[in-house]
């Protein structure tokens, strides 16, 4: 019976269904990064202070995060198009809001509200892919759509909200997935099947509360260590947040029906699937916070124009992505996670190479970097997801979200922090004389106040050595960041070992 159910094909149903669940996924990207390139006409428009200026663009990705496993829980036991049309609502709601913030406190709120509505969007959207699509060759098909999305999500988001800000006022920005989500609210109770766990009982609110806290003081405190360095007060909140998620693991073996079945842990294959997810995308936010850096400060050319030369790392994901449901007839999937990983670390290398000047070879490596992440988090997701039981569909897709969004927080933490260690290191022996201790800060601070610095000062040495520290710094944090890929690749191919899978 399981395997005849496994070999069943989709029907035209759920290809068209499948359409519409690309609309959540492209607009819960895309919001990730459509504020970067606005953040200057919404100091201009709403005067926020600098700490509110930072939640504008940390809170949507940190309400997600604390969120994923919560609502992907939940909605296993209300029904995954209930939660889908109702996080959907939510993020129409609260976009309209952010639109005509009057005040930075309002678009701070608003932006709350996006997140938590999109913490209900992506484990639901993978959920249901996952009890859409039983045939192997299809799901992964499915998975490689999905991650292309998302991927190239990420990447349009600044180069459109680029281009609207340039004819609009700051507001657009965030009206522009309303339309689209309008067509999916009106499509989506006709062509999506409803899924629910009917044996499910209610939600342990103590279990929920110490995951969402858990989970929420953690990244706090790895996005404070990211933006300040280390410090007494994010190590508290770190820690505080691993004690509570050790508390709630605790609790979830002690209940009769846990918020998370910790068995899922022992299915082969989940939890090195989930390794290889983590580190993926620990690299690949890591160095890519630095990508946009060298463009516009070491190379010199403007944010719209580096928008557009990040493309080509969009197009290695969306050619790696589809490629996975075609390679997986001939190799297995984790030879094909392996692989993956060994593409990334392969463009992480490149990164060592860079001079003052390497446009080209950065295209290269961006373009490696993300195909194979994008073939590793593809196959990842599609692996974890595919281990659990159909029931329980949405927790594993909640799982493998929050370890996807943990390494990207981790990622940028501790590769930022690396590298300002390194990058100051690098200027500290080297500043040329008559500088005020201010100026010295500002240089050493990031690439960014030393080129103003510079430009203020018309001092072309000064630019010169600060664009030689940034290269410098990036090629060690680059070198041991592909260690860690490197290691985890041999390791993922060490431990899968099951055959080529071949499915009619």
């Amino acid at each position: 019976m399981i395997d005849t159910i496994a070999s069943q094909k989709a029907t035209r149903r759920e290809w068209i269904a499948l359409t519409i669940l690309i609309v959540p996924t492209l607009l819960v990207s895309m919001d990730m990064t459509v504020t970067y390139l606005a953040l200057p006409v919404l100091s201009a428009a709403l005067k926020p202070s600098s700490s509110e200026l930072l939640w504008i663009t940390d809170i949507f990705g940190f309400f997600e995060a604390g969120l994923l496993i919560v609502m992907g829980s939940l909605g296993d036991r209300i029904g995954l198009k209930k939660m889908l049309l109702a996080g959907a609502s939510a993020f129409t709601a609260a976009s309209v809001l952010a639109a005509f913030a009057p005040s930075a406190f309002w678009l701070i709120f608003a932006r709350a509200i996006m997140g938590i509505a999109g913490a209900t969007l992506l484990p639901t959207v993978l959920s249901l892919i996952r009890n859409m699509f039983h045939n192997d060759t299809e799901r992964t098909f499915a998975m490689g759509l999905y991650t292309t999305c998302f991927s190239a999500g990420t990447m349009l988001g600044p180069i459109i909200g680029g281009f609207l800000l340039s004819h609009f006022w700051w507001g657009s920005i965030f009206l522009m997935p309303v339309p689209l989500i309008l067509i999916l609210l009106a499509a989506a109770p006709a062509l999506l099947p409803e899924f629910k766990d009917h044996g499910a009982k209610a939600i342990d609110l103590l279990s929920a509360a110490l995951l969402i806290f858990g989970t929420l003081a953690a990244i706090y405190g790895i996005k404070q260590v990211a933006q300040n360095g280390p410090g007494a007060f994010p190590a508290l909140l770190i820690a505080a947040g691993i004690l509570l998620v050790i508390l709630f693991i605790k609790r979830q073996k002690k209940l009769r029906h846990p918020l998370i079945d910790l068995e899922l842990f022992k299915i082969k294959g989940f939890s090195i699937a989930l390794t290889a997810l983590f580190i993926g995308l620990f690299s690949w936010a890591g160095l890519f916070l630095f990508v946009g850096q060298y463009l516009q400060s070491v190379i010199g050319i403007t944010p719209f124009a580096a928008g557009l030369w990040m493309l080509p790392g969009a197009l290695g994901s969306v050619l790696l992505c589809m490629m996975a449901p075609f390679a997986v007839k001939h190799f297995s999937r984790g030879r094909l996670i392996a692989f993956g990983l060994t593409v990334l670390a392969a463009g992480i290398l490149l990164l060592c190479l860079l001079t003052n000047n390497s446009l080209w070879l950065l295209v290269l490596s961006t373009f490696l970097i993300s195909g194979g992440c994008g073939l590793t988090v593809t196959l990842g997701i599609d692996r974890v997801v595919a281990s659990a039981p159909p029931n329980k569909a949405g927790a594993a897709a909640g799982i493998s979200e929050t370890s996807t969004t943990f390494g990207a927080s981790l990622g940028i933490a501790l590769l930022g922090c690396t590298w300002t260690a390194l990058y100051r290191n690098e200027l500290s022996n080297k500043m040329p004389a008559g500088l005020t201790a201010r100026q010295i800060e500002t240089v050493k601070s990031t690439i960014g106040g030393a080129v103003v610095q510079a430009s203020r000062l018309h001092d072309q040495a000064l630019l010169t050595l600060a664009k030689e520290a940034f290269v410098h710094a990036l090629h060690i944090t680059a070198f041991f960041s592909a260690l860690v890929v490197l290691v985890v690749a041999v390791m993922v191919a060490m431990k899968f070992k099951e055959k080529t899978a071949v499915t009619g």
